[in-house]
């Protein structure tokens, strides 16, 4: 799991996913001699920080979002949430601005009305409007990965992976959906108007809750707080359970994804959200089971053959 680690590494919180596009930009003009089919990248001028991969004749496109939560860092040492991170006394955060290189711990700080406050502990002040993400900590055993960005270098990993396999479709690594996204709706046009894909899969990772469990294989999500469209569900589903790939059905109230951003445009996107379940959500702590991942590739591999 070498690329996953350096993936981890990679600081892109939503808004700066620049390094994270030139790692990726790198990574398939390094690799791609050894892919099934070598791909169409298109990336630049109107499509901000975004990548999209082509390959052959697609009609089914990946969405993987490439951007972290974090912070910002505001006046007198306070720190602002980019997204949603959980805020633990005593997290390591990392970083860069105008002076060097950063690595600081937040701190929380309670007046006497019960009322928190959060800030950094460092020897100076941080440029305002610096960006912080956790400390790269990645641990792995026979049986799991646990590490900060699992959400979402894990999808971004998934997606090279099946990357190699593809014959035809294309895989968008999206922008800023940590932190109100639709970077989608510009790609999605694009892949509409150029090659009339109209279908969506969104590799992301999911939560681990009392229905979805590690272990139990990839989660195909019924709905979140968006709602995909029955029939386009209903094939998906169908579509699995012929692949003899391990897969649960997940159907949350909440979360959101690359997925509610499609359904939010002005463009007629079938879409469904397929990720391996994580516990210790936005934490430094993400933990994913192996086998899940595994069954998360094989089952993208299938999809994308099949629809």
């Amino acid at each position: 799991m070498e690329l996953l680690k350096q993936l981890v590494e990679v600081r892109a919180a939503a808004s700066d996913e620049g390094k994270m596009k030139d790692f990726i930009l790198n990574y398939v003009k390094q690799n791609q001699s050894t892919f099934k089919t070598q791909p169409q990248i298109i990336e630049g001028r109107g499509f901000q920080d975004c990548v999209i991969l082509v390959f052959g004749k697609p009609t089914t496109a990946i969405y993987a979002h490439m951007d972290s939560i974090g912070f910002s860092t505001g006046y007198d040492k306070e720190l602002i949430k980019v997204g949603g991170p959980r805020i633990i006394d005593g997290t390591q955060l990392v970083g860069s601005d105008s002076q060097g290189e950063i690595e600081t711990e937040l701190m929380v700080i309670e007046d006497e009305e019960g009322n928190s406050t959060m800030k950094y502990v460092f020897d100076r002040e941080i440029d305002r409007g610096t960006l912080l993400t956790f400390k790269p900590n990645f641990r792995e055993t026979d049986e799991y990965v646990q590490s900060p960005y699992m959400d979402n270098r894990l999808g971004v990993w998934a997606a090279l992976k099946v990357a190699e396999t593809l014959k035809n479709g294309a895989i968008v690594f999206s922008t800023y959906e940590e932190h109100g996204g639709n970077s989608v709706g510009f790609c999605a046009k694009y892949l509409i108007d150029n090659y009339g894909v109209y279908q969506a899969l969104i590799a992301d990772i999911t939560w681990v809750t009392s229905g979805v469990e590690h272990g139990g294989g990839v989660a195909i999500s019924m709905r979140d707080h968006g709602l995909p469209r029955k029939s386009y569900l209903d094939k998906i589903i169908g579509l699995a359970k012929e692949s003899g790939v391990q897969f649960q059905l997940e159907v949350e109230s909440a979360g959101g994804s690359d997925g509610g951003m499609l359904q939010k445009s002005d463009y007629p996107i079938d879409w469904c959200f397929i990720g391996a379940p994580e516990d210790h959500v936005h934490t430094p702590d993400e933990k994913v089971f192996k086998r899940d991942i595994q069954s998360m590739v094989d089952m993208y591999c299938y999809l994308m053959r099949h629809l």
